[in-house]
């Protein structure tokens, strides 16, 4: 039986990921360079992955970049793209269901609690979540499964009876190592990667009810 929703945040319940990757795109273009997003993905729901936009550009141009000056700009632009966007369709209603139903609210993020939480209560959903744990709360972010461990544990809830919800592949495979059902929810940015590791794939959490969901998972 399913006791336990544990949500990601970046790109799951507020679109951040997209408004991140544009605002990098943008510094690439400054000095003449793209930054694909086969490229990009790499670090797409983690902070701790191979790829670093900054080494990267340094070692594609040859001038000495002004770091400070330009994530200054760079923080400025994705900061008013994010905030410009609303909660993604379906996250409130699942929230609130949830509630009604009586089941436990964790949120796994591999972004820092300070970004985390500082949203959530712009947003009016803090109140939501049981348990929050992010990237300040363990020594491994996604996709290791450490977070989704540290949620499991804090709601005192067995894997098998906790849906995760994410919307990347690093953020799928955290959630699957440590054994729990996923749901992928892709935003326009992930819907280009594949998602296939992912226990069912929705296009928008507004497709599908809570209860329509729960009723097909217990009937697995």
């Amino acid at each position: 039986m399913i006791r336990a929703l544990i949500f990601d945040f970046d790109g799951l319940v507020l679109e951040t990921e997209g408004p991140s990757y544009q605002s990098w795109v943008e510094v690439y273009r400054s000095f003449g360079q793209s930054l694909p997003l086969s490229t990009w993905s790499a670090i797409i729901g983690t902070t701790q992955g191979d790829f670093d936009p900054r080494l990267e550009l340094q070692k594609r141009v040859s001038e000495a970049v002004d770091w400070e000056g330009v994530e200054q700009q760079r923080q400025k632009n994705e900061d008013a793209l994010v905030e410009a966007q609303e909660v993604l369709p379906g996250v409130i209603a699942y929230l609130r269901t949830a509630r009604r139903l009586g089941l436990k609210i964790g949120l796994a993020s591999s972004s820092s609690c300070q970004w985390v939480t500082g949203h959530l209560t712009r947003l009016g959903l803090r109140d939501y979540f049981d348990c929050i744990r992010a990237e300040d709360d363990v020594h491994t972010v996604k996709p290791d499964p450490e977070l989704y461990l540290a949620v499991l544990q804090a709601l005192e809830v067995r894997a098998d009876e906790a849906i995760a919800f994410e919307d990347s592949p690093n953020g799928i495979r955290s959630a699957k190592q440590a054994g729990l059902y996923c749901v992928a929810v892709p935003n326009p940015l992930t819907s280009q990667l594949s998602l296939a590791e992912s226990d069912i794939q929705l296009s928008s959490l507004a497709d599908m009810p809570l209860n329509q969901l729960l009723d097909l998972i217990d009937a697995d």
